[in-house]
C-alpha cells in the first residue's frame, strides 16, 4: 500500500513540476524567461510538457535556412474551432511555439544543433501577442528580447560547405509584419490544410489532424481542405511546388485581409485570377523593388519579373519577404524562375 501511495505522490509530483503556467500566458507582462512558462520538461533537448504537441506543415516557411521545431498547447476542456482555409480560431490562453535552430552538420544531425530563438504566439482575452525569446551560449535558457537581438552563427550544409548568417530574431513590431490579420496580429501556419499530413508521434504516426481530434484539441473538419504539397518534392507538379511555396511564404501578408492588401499582388493558394496573381500586373507603385520591370511576373520572362526580382534581391529596400531573411533562397529561387518561363506568353 506504501509503495502504491509513492506511486501516485511521485506522479503528482512530476506532473505539477511540468504543468503549464496559464496565468503566465494571460497576464499583461511578459516574463524575462522562457522556462518560466514550463512548456518543455527540458528545455536543452525541447522535450515538451504535458498538453504541449508538436506539429509540422506540409511546407514552411523560408527564414535563412534555419530548422523550426513547433508545438501548440491548448488549455484542458477548450478546443480550437475549424475554419476553412484560415487559422483555426483557439481559445484564450493557447500558445503556438516555435523554435529555431541551426544543425552543426546538416549531413550528421546526431552532431547536435544550436538553438537560436523560441517565438511565440499567446491568445490572450484581447487577441493574440508575439514574443521572442533567444537561446543563451550554453543552451539551457532563453531570455526575452523585446528590441530583437543579431546573432553570428555557422553550420555545415548538405554539400560539406561552410555558411554563415547574421541571423535576426525580430524585434516586438516586425512580427506584426508578417503575423497581420486586418491589422491584428494572427497566426500563419496552423490552419488545417497546411497540418494535413502524417506525423511521427511518440505513441504513432498519424495524420495531425486525426491527432488533434483524438486528444480534443479540435472539433470536425471539412474534408475539402484545398491541401498544398511540399514544394521541395520534385514528384508534384512544377506549379502545385510553386503555388504552395508563394503561399507559405508570401500569401500571409499577399492577401486582400493581410499586410500586403493595398499592392493588388495576392498569393494566397486559394487565388486564382491571372492578374491578382501577378501575370502582367503593374506594381501599385514604382521605385526600386521594380528593378525597373513592369510586370510582377512577365510570362516566359522571369529576368523581367518583379516577383523574382525581388525574391533574389538581399537589399532591405527590394527583397521579398522585406524582413525575416538576410540570404537568398537559391532553390525557390531556380522553382520559380522555371516556372515563369514555361507560362505561355
Amino acid at each position: 500500500m506504501k509503495k502504491l501511495s509513492l506511486f501516485f505522490l511521485i506522479t503528482f509530483t512530476i506532473n505539477f513540476l511540468y504543468a503549464i503556467e496559464n496565468e503566465i500566458i494571460l497576464q499583461e507582462k511578459f516574463p524575462k524567461k522562457l522556462s518560466e512558462f514550463s512548456f518543455f520538461k527540458d528545455s536543452q533537448a525541447q522535450i515538451p510538457s504535458e498538453r504541449v504537441v508538436p506539429y509540422e506543415l506540409i511546407s514552411s516557411l523560408f527564414s535563412d535556412y534555419s530548422y523550426k521545431q513547433r508545438w501548440v498547447y491548448i488549455p484542458e476542456g477548450k478546443k480550437a474551432s475549424f475554419r476553412k482555409d484560415q487559422v483555426f480560431n483557439f481559445p484564450v490562453g493557447s500558445a503556438l511555439i516555435k523554435t529555431f535552430y541551426y544543425p552543426v552538420d546538416e549531413r550528421n544531425l546526431s552532431l547536435g544543433k544550436r538553438l537560436m530563438e523560441t517565438r511565440l504566439l499567446l491568445r490572450k482575452q484581447t487577441g493574440w501577442e508575439a514574443v521572442s525569446y533567444a537561446w543563451n551560449d550554453e543552451q539551457n535558457e532563453a531570455f526575452i528580447k523585446k528590441a530583437g537581438k543579431t546573432i553570428l552563427n555557422e553550420w555545415i550544409d548538405f554539400e560539406g560547405e561552410k555558411r554563415s548568417v547574421r541571423y535576426r530574431v525580430p524585434n516586438k513590431n516586425q512580427c506584426k509584419e508578417c503575423h497581420s490579420y486586418n491589422d491584428a496580429v494572427m497566426p500563419i501556419g496552423p490552419k488545417a490544410r497546411n497540418l494535413n499530413k502524417v506525423f511521427d508521434y511518440q505513441d504513432g504516426s498519424i495524420n495531425q489532424l486525426n491527432k488533434w481530434m483524438r486528444l480534443d484539441y479540435i472539433d470536425g473538419i471539412e474534408i475539402d481542405l484545398n491541401t498544398p504539397v511540399d514544394w521541395s518534392v520534385e514528384t508534384y507538379s512544377l506549379d502545385d511546388r510553386v503555388r504552395s511555396y508563394l503561399d507559405i511564404n508570401c500569401g500571409h501578408c499577399h492577401i486582400s485581409t493581410g499586410g500586403a492588401n493595398s499592392t493588388g499582388l495576392y498569393l494566397d493558394l486559394t487565388e486564382s485570377r491571372p492578374k491578382q496573381l501577378g501575370i502582367y500586373k503593374k506594381p501599385v507603385a514604382t521605385g526600386r523593388g521594380s528593378g525597373g520591370h513592369k510586370f510582377s511576373i512577365a510570362p516566359g520572362n522571369s529576368k523581367e519579373s518583379i516577383l523574382l526580382h525581388r525574391m533574389i534581391s538581399t537589399d532591405p529596400g527590394v527583397m521579398m519577404p522585406e524582413s525575416g531573411r538576410s540570404l537568398m533562397h537559391h532553390e525557390a529561387v531556380e522553382l520559380i524562375e522555371k516556372w515563369i518561363d514555361n507560362m505561355d506568353t
